[in-house]
């Protein structure tokens, strides 16, 4: 998963959020989306294995509310609701790359269980000839995937919990002129699989948060928010995205939250802040900061 996360080698253009006309400010606060603080645990991957339990209850101290998992550390089903509870936190959802997902799928899913974790999320897709990895996904690739979170989107279903995609940059990027995002969302079945769409990694993509947003205002469930430093050139092979703390970069999520807020259907946001430049809770307590401003919390 790491590596799904820091791959850029297909980077596309970045599309910049902006010439959105601001709204009166009480009418725009009433539309903004109101959610618990929340963040994706690989924010803090590498203080979770020297300190589980301390390192959750720093997050909990800066104000986050509700966590999604990307791996338990060795941990125990037991041991992880532990020092949830004591931490104060929501665990809602899990990550986990579609290769684990084809090798231990049972495994997973009782794990997450046991856990009481409402989603378990595909945190990257894997191509349907395992040795062609590495080469750019193919049509046939997306469309067998899309096959693939049905069948573990029924699974999941029946075990009571949900079952989602989160999708980086590739799924933005036109094959044979199609985008491989729309494949994804035309050929899974919405009663059984579910989009938490990462905002950043769309834009660096090419792709349009809220104009996803606006075309599938009831596929969408959760969201990931990044940022990037901005860049006088598009993003590219030798021009990669450097991250940036929210609102230190190029992306402004006040527009991209009101359309999230106008579907209805989001219900889960967390801060994802993949790299730092300076200690990493006070970079985390910057984007808590910034989301309250826009009006989670």
């Amino acid at each position: 998963m790491k590596h799904s996360r820091r791959d850029f080698l297909k980077a596309g253009s970045a599309a910049m959020i902006g010439g959105s006309a601001l709204l009166h400010s009480t009418e725009l606060f009433a539309q903004t989306l109101r959610l618990p603080l929340a963040i994706q645990l690989y924010s803090v991957r590498e203080q979770l294995p020297k300190d589980y339990t301390g390192t959750l209850k720093q997050i909990a101290a800066l104000g986050y509310r509700e966590v999604e998992a990307a791996g338990y550390f060795g941990h125990s089903a037991a041991e992880v609701k532990q020092a949830m509870q004591d931490a104060g936190l929501n665990l809602v959802s899990s990550h986990h790359p579609s290769s684990d997902l084809h090798k231990q799928f049972d495994e997973i899913l009782a794990f997450n269980k046991e856990l009481g974790v409402k989603y378990i999320i595909c945190s990257s897709p894997t191509p349907k000839d395992p040795s062609s990895r590495g080469n750019q996904m193919t049509l046939d690739d997306w469309r067998w995937n899309a096959d693939e979170f049905n069948k573990f989107g029924e699974k999941v279903t029946a075990a009571g919990l949900k079952f989602g995609y989160h999708n980086h940059i590739a799924e933005f990027h036109k094959t044979n002129g199609v985008v491989p995002y729309d494949v994804l969302m035309s050929r899974t079945d919405p009663a059984k699989v579910t989009m938490e769409m990462d905002c950043g990694w769309v834009i660096v993509g090419g792709g349009d948060p809220i104009a996803c947003l606006r075309r599938y205002p009831t596929r969408i469930s959760m969201l990931h928010v990044k940022d990037f430093k901005k860049s006088s050139a598009p993003f590219s092979n030798t021009n990669r995205p450097v991250i940036a703390e929210l609102g230190q970069g190029s992306i402004d999520y006040r527009p991209i939250l009101q359309a999230a807020a106008k579907t209805g259907h989001v219900k889960h946001c967390f801060v994802e802040q993949e790299g730092f430049d300076m200690p990493p809770m006070e970079s985390l307590k910057v984007d808590a900061d910034y989301m309250r401003k826009l009006g989670l919390g």
